[in-house]
């Protein structure tokens, strides 16, 4: 990276550190059953709600406890189903238009990140009518109070349920960006670990691995509090402890509690801290390819870690230590790589490979723009890398699938 715009990114980000403790953040209050909305709702006075979530929770019946307990308390619904893996402007105005239709007065999202995105963009358009989510992209721009809204994840990994971002794609580019305000964090969070036990055991690898990604990018940039990083400490030993039973036993309520409960630390502890390339790369490859936003964060995780270097080791022993796989004394070298290759034996017994298939080369000079742009100076990484950097990193997730690598090294033939 050139050196002006590293003095640049820097200074923005400590300006931003310095910031955090005048900045409105909040921590959405905890419910622990999903039967305990229609109350609240009673005692909000909002009698007519609608659900934003996508088909697959709808067809799996999961959905069916929440109407249930809405029928029997008399409140209205509607249910916004299109939801797609990485949500769309086109999803966010079809979910504001039902609502607005139906007379709505809070929003419910249900399903992952991506029904959570949907359902705070859609809240987001409906609090400025006059204002293009393209306009409300970046930091502090949304600015208006949202309608009531109340979080229910069924995966224990996005974070969504605590965080002040929402990642739409545009329909037409197929860029994907994030929006960042306080009006975006749900006011409640609905922590139900029963939502969660049909998860397949891939998806709770996938979305267990994202929290862990959360934690870690978290920990290790420049931008912590004494807060944020007991948050990312707390969240790395319950997955460390939790997200393998989880995967082995899908009914192990505990399990998959203390999995909702991390993903909750986690969330926490990145929106304040914020995330990192990981995160930044990740997005570019959900807008273009639709490749699953935990998947993608899985498989790059270690890759990232490693690029990093020695910087970063002091900061990994610490996770190792809170992971429970060191002694109390270690090289902090040595306790940086273990935790490395901790994470990469973690990817290899849940079935998540080095690889990610879709990326074609003549795409990676425009993905790493877009990791560049959503990162700099946003992101408080411990190392700086420009978008010319970041291409090494599509380059190598096509190695193995194309036997080949960086252009600066040897050819990369695309397979169709």
């Amino acid at each position: 990276m050139h050196a002006v715009k590293k003095v640049y990114c820097r200074v923005f980000q400590t300006a931003f550190r310095l910031a955090l403790p005048f900045l409105p953040y909040r921590q959405p209050k905890i419910i622990d059953f999903v039967e305990s909305i229609p109350p609240l709702l009673q005692k909000k006075r909002k009698d007519r709600v609608m659900i934003v979530t996508d088909a697959g929770i709808v067809s799996h019946g999961l959905l069916k406890p929440l109407q249930k307990a809405l029928e029997k308390s008399g409140i209205f619904y509607c249910i916004y189903d299109k939801t797609v893996p990485n949500p769309t402007t086109a999803n966010v105005e079809a979910a504001r238009e039902l609502y607005l239709e139906n007379g709505c007065k809070a929003l419910i999202g249900f399903g992952g990140g991506s029904s959570m995105d949907c359902a705070k963009a859609a809240g987001a358009r409906i609090a400025n009518p006059r204002k293009t989510l393209g306009k409300m992209a970046g930091i502090l721009r949304v600015r208006k109070k949202l309608p009531l809204f109340i979080a229910i994840p069924t995966t224990a990994g996005t974070g969504s349920e605590t965080t002040l971002a929402a990642v739409i794609t545009d329909a037409q580019t197929r860029h994907k960006y994030a929006i960042n305000d306080f009006p975006l964090i749900p006011k409640y969070a609905v922590l139900d670990p029963k939502i969660t036990v049909s998860l397949p055991p891939f998806l709770t690898a996938c979305t267990g691995m994202d929290a862990l990604t959360h934690a870690v990018e978290a920990y290790i940039g420049n931008s912590t509090t004494r807060a944020t990083r007991a948050y990312a400490l707390r969240a790395v030993r319950l997955v460390f402890r939790s997200l393998e039973r989880a995967y082995v036993d899908g009914n192990d309520l505990r399990a998959r509690k203390n999995m909702l409960i991390a993903s909750y630390y986690a969330g926490c502890a990145f929106t304040q801290s914020y995330v990192g390339y990981v995160h930044a790369v990740a997005h570019s490859l959900g807008g273009m390819y639709d490749v699953p936003h935990g998947f993608a964060n899985a498989v790059l995780l270690p890759f990232v870690l490693d690029s990093y270097g020695e910087k970063i080791f002091p900061k990994l022993a610490k996770l190792a230590g809170a992971a429970g796989i060191i002694p109390k004394k270690m090289p902090a070298k040595e306790a940086g790589e273990l935790f490395i290759n901790a994470i990469r034996e973690m990817k290899r017994r849940f079935g998540i490979g080095d690889v990610i298939p879709q990326i074609q080369k003549e795409d990676i000079e425009k993905l790493s723009g877009y990791a560049d742009r959503e990162a700099n100076p946003l992101y408080p990484v411990p190392v700086l890398m420009d978008a010319r950097e970041l291409e090494s990193f599509y380059y190598l997730l096509m190695e193995k699938q194309n036997g080949g690598g960086h252009p600066d090294n040897r050819p990369v033939e695309n397979e169709t």
